[in-house]
């Protein structure tokens, strides 16, 4: 349902609901560590060629959940990369798989910290590539403190990149994909009490309050312009890593899609953004 105003234990409610996920989330089919450990790459294929070669490069992880695409970047030669979550087990699932991976601390470093305190909690000053999205933004109110957040932790001459779904996709109803039933442009926020979890739809859970908030493109990518960021571009895309409709089906390369005999629109969207490097 939506609200003018969230509860006022909307962050403990949305900390204690990623919390109780975590054990979930690292036993599931959905993440299939087993695979991980063995080698499979989570990142998706467009996420590789718009982020581009990564080596002997530093990478920060905003909002990382338990660092499996974090960790990814470092498999693809990342010098250095850093993960940061607000869920005190994530960031310890996090830990863990990369001393299974056998990455030493200074290879791969988890924090546990509020994205909004990313600049004093992370060690280092400024990172060559900072990296996030999938999911990430529906939890934080306040699009343009991230946005000036992220962007003074991007060395000059570095970028941001964003890999996200797309805020079109609240629009719709969730059987079709067809019907118009939310505002897009809404500043309401969003109140949910779903059981369970998109790993595991089935698993009994507690905490089951999450309060997220609706951050159309043109918000975001003005929040990064205005933070000193030059937008290089934005890309939509027809594929999702999620079922998000009854509609779409799920392909052999693991993205959903709609039927080809019906009209698409973007499911997801990723933006890069450079800071200029210094002329002094």
């Amino acid at each position: 349902m939506y609200a003018s105003t969230p509860p006022e234990d909307w962050y403990e409610a949305n900390r204690a609901r990623w919390d109780e996920r975590v054990p979930i989330h690292t036993a599931s089919e959905f993440y299939d560590l087993e695979a991980f450990r063995s080698g499979k790459d989570p990142l998706r294929d467009f996420e590789l060629a718009e982020v581009g070669d990564v080596t002997g490069r530093s990478l920060l992880h905003l909002q990382c959940h338990f660092g499996q695409d974090t960790l990814s970047w470092a498999r693809h030669g990342a010098a250095r990369v850093v993960g940061l979550d607000y869920s005190e087990p994530a960031v310890e699932a996090a830990r863990s798989l990369a001393a299974d991976l056998g990455l030493t601390p200074e290879q791969a470093t988890f924090v546990a910290a509020d994205v909004y305190d990313a600049a004093e909690a992370v060690p280092d000053s400024s990172y060559d590539i900072v990296y996030t999205g999938v999911g990430a933004l529906c939890w934080l109110p306040d699009i343009d403190r991230w946005a000036e957040t992220a962007a003074s932790l991007v060395s000059p001459g570095g970028f941001l990149y964003l890999s996200e779904f797309h805020p079109l996709t609240d629009v719709f109803d969730d059987e079709t994909g067809s019907r118009v039933i939310n505002d897009y442009f809404t500043r309401d926020v969003w109140v949910d009490t779903s059981p369970g979890t998109y790993a595991d739809a089935g698993a009994a859970t507690v905490h089951n309050v999450s309060v997220e908030w609706q951050h159309p493109i043109g918000e975001v990518v003005t929040a990064l312009a205005k933070a000193g960021l030059r937008i290089e571009f934005l890309h939509e895309h027809d594929v999702s890593l999620i079922g998000r409709y009854g509609t779409l089906k799920r392909h052999e390369d693991a993205y959903y899609r709609f039927p080809a005999d019906r009209p698409r629109f973007p499911l997801m969207y990723s933006v890069k953004a450079s800071k200029p490097a210094r002329t002094d």
